[in-house]
């Protein structure tokens, strides 16, 4: 188990630069989301970690270790890949312990971690089976055990659960979740999906366009994103993002959003805003934050009114679409509670939870 730590880490194809100048610093035991599109240089860079891409430049210590020239067998590290590159001849058991053979560990030795990567994995009536009798779920399962009884000093992940489909996909998640309390040890993760970010991470890493956008805990990537990129990318169904303009009438500010649609400053974010005064801006609430008319539970409730142009029922909630100034606008509300299509709906927005960017730089006020 050990410590992470790149320093100005890139990495350039031809002219493309996939990864620029990244600094990371991964705690022993920390499990870490890397999570972005694609093309933003999670993948590269987890693949750098493992040693199979080289890098140009900066450095990776994992533990005390610099291990830029390092091959990746002697890295000291065991990667679960997406398509689980498990060996079709071979049974499960063979499989798992293939790699302990190579490196001469007693036979004793060798049957007592397949034994119990197999117990903590459920797999053990799996052990004489070949690939090709196995789920995709179990396979996948074959595939972290055969990562765990090398017992490294740390764990990647590139997008594992991406060949799933979806019950599966959850399913896995909260295996991943209950192994890695089980088995401590560091976890850099890869994943598309904000989702399994959430719900699996220590802490996440944004990363977009070769660069990380922002770290920190799952919580604070939904609370407090640093930029509209972020702000966009955690959270599901997507934050709104409505073109606006403050305004200031003695001392209060007012968001003016369009359609006649006008929207107090929490008080306590009036100093913070007001340097945005008469400033085109965006105006950022998640849909969430908008739901059918409520009974107030703070001052920072405000209700108004639009027309429901689409309902996306989704069993718990139903999601409602509407339009503010051309924008269109997703609310989540109570099924029961929501307007037919082509009516007006009361809605409640709490704009405490309102986030301020500002479109020249994309930045989160």
């Amino acid at each position: 188990m050990a410590r992470i730590i790149i320093n100005d880490l890139y990495k350039t194809y031809d002219s493309t630069e996939a990864v620029r100048g990244i600094d990371l610093d991964i705690a022993h035991n920390e499990f870490l989301v890397l999570v972005g599109p694609s093309g933003c240089g999670k993948s590269t860079t987890l693949r750098m970690i493992a040693g199979l891409e080289a890098i140009t430049a900066g450095e990776i210590y994992i533990g005390e270790r610099l291990v830029n020239d390092v091959a990746p067998r002697d890295r000291d590290i065991a990667m679960v890949f997406q398509n689980y590159a498990l060996y079709p001849h071979m049974s499960v058991a063979q499989n798992m312990s293939f790699g302990l053979e190579l490196r001469k560990v007693p036979r004793d030795e060798i049957n007592r971690r397949v034994a119990e990567a197999a117990e903590i994995l459920n797999i053990g009536e799996l052990l004489e089976r070949r690939p090709r009798q196995l789920s995709g779920g179990q396979r996948q399962r074959v595939a972290m055990g055969r990562a765990i009884v090398r017992n490294p000093q740390a764990f990647l992940f590139d997008e594992p659960l991406s060949n799933l489909d979806a019950k599966l996909r959850v399913q896995m998640r909260t295996e991943i979740k209950k192994i890695h309390q089980r088995v401590k040890t560091t976890v850099v993760y890869v994943t598309h999906d904000q989702v399994e970010a959430m719900t699996l991470a220590d802490r996440i890493v944004v990363m977009n366009d070769g660069l990380i956008d922002q770290v920190g805990t799952p919580q604070e990537m939904y609370d407090s994103p640093a930029t509209r990129f972020v702000a966009g990318f955690i959270g599901s169904p997507a934050m709104n993002f409505v073109p606006c303009r403050i305004t200031t009438n003695s001392d209060d500010l007012k968001i003016e959003l369009g359609d006649g649609i006008s929207l107090p400053v929490p008080a306590e974010r009036r100093e913070r805003y007001g340097g945005a005064v008469d400033r085109e801006m965006l105006f950022g609430i998640r849909p969430e934050h908008v739901t059918e008319k409520r009974a107030h539970t703070s001052a920072d409730q405000v209700d108004f009114k639009s027309g429901v142009e689409v309902l996306e029922p989704m069993g718990i909630d139903t999601m409602v679409f509407f339009s503010i100034g051309g924008t269109e606008i997703c609310a989540r509300s109570q099924p029961r509670a929501v307007s037919p299509v082509g009516r007006s709906m009361d809605f409640t927005i709490d704009m405490g939870q309102m986030h301020l960017i500002d479109p020249e730089t994309d930045l989160v006020v």
